[in-house]
């Protein structure tokens, strides 16, 4: 896909749907109890399957980042010898390329998948540059309280959210919330209602409002901006800034363009 992520537009305003849209998730129907309870003991197997087919080719090293970070957390100088923790790391599609732009920073990540995480040590091992590392599940509070890691300055919490159970939202945020300093930053990206992914799904495809499986098995939540700030301030934090970004996904060899919309925001812990 050739995604433009470097001038997004942003808007207080929710899309608009079209009458065969509306249609369209009207359609849609939930999955049974039995697979809905089989989705969320198979959560990591699922993501490890992914990783496993995948390898470090399905996502694109997010070089846009840099660009965004700077301008959404502005009172942040990126100058300093920053402690930076993404959460929800996978292969390291975002801390490698912003250790091009800040060699001296300390880079920590951790993810959910076992396979993620090796793929991201192989990286980092053929690069000769240091990155601490963890499997973790960020809905386990005893484990992130056992986390080894020095309080960060900043934690990246993109397209993560949105992969975790609703009823879990609050505990990702307070756990976020022990990870960093207090005054410190979290960025925050993930997936907007009414994205053109989530008026894509079909029958049998919703687990809970808003909240839907892909065919893989791995999930997707999408969300209201006033939601996440709620999450947030109700957590420890200050909403900073919050907006919907809206862009497009470009692929000119499948003559395909279509909406996207994101959720971004900054948000600071409570000193």
């Amino acid at each position: 896909m050739d995604e433009s992520m470097y001038s997004p537009s942003t808007s207080d305003l929710l899309k608009t749907l079209s009458l065969e849209e509306k249609e369209q998730l009207e359609k849609q129907t939930f999955v049974s109890d039995f697979k809905k309870d089989k989705l969320q003991k198979e959560a990591r197997k699922n993501w490890d399957k992914f990783y496993n087919r995948n390898r470090d080719n399905f996502f694109k090293d997010r070089h846009w980042t840099q660009k965004e970070f700077t301008d959404i957390c502005s009172s942040l100088n990126f100058k300093d010898n920053i402690v930076f923790i993404e959460a929800g790391c996978g292969v390291g599609n975002l801390i490698f390329p912003l250790m091009e732009f800040y060699p001296y920073w300390k880079f920590c990540g951790f993810d959910f998948s076992n396979h993620a995480i090796q793929l991201l040590n192989d990286r980092a091992e053929k690069l000769d540059v240091k990155i601490f590392s963890h499997v973790l599940d960020i809905t386990d509070e005893d484990a992130v309280a056992g986390l080894q890691l020095p309080s960060a300055d900043l934690i990246s919490l993109v397209f993560v959210l949105s992969a975790i159970s609703p009823n879990k939202h609050e505990t990702v945020l307070k756990n976020i919330h022990r990870l960093l300093k207090p005054g410190g930053f979290v960025v925050f990206r993930d997936y907007a209602i009414y994205d053109h992914a989530m008026l894509r799904f079909k029958r049998d495809c919703k687990i809970e409002d808003r909240f839907y499986v892909r065919q893989d098995g791995t999930c997707a939540y999408y969300f209201y901006t006033e939601e996440i700030e709620k999450l947030f301030t109700d957590s420890g934090f200050r909403a900073v800034k919050t907006e919907y970004i809206h862009k497009r996904t470009v692929n000119t060899k499948e003559n395909i363009d279509v909406p996207r919309i994101f959720v971004q925001g900054c948000f600071q812990r409570n000193i």
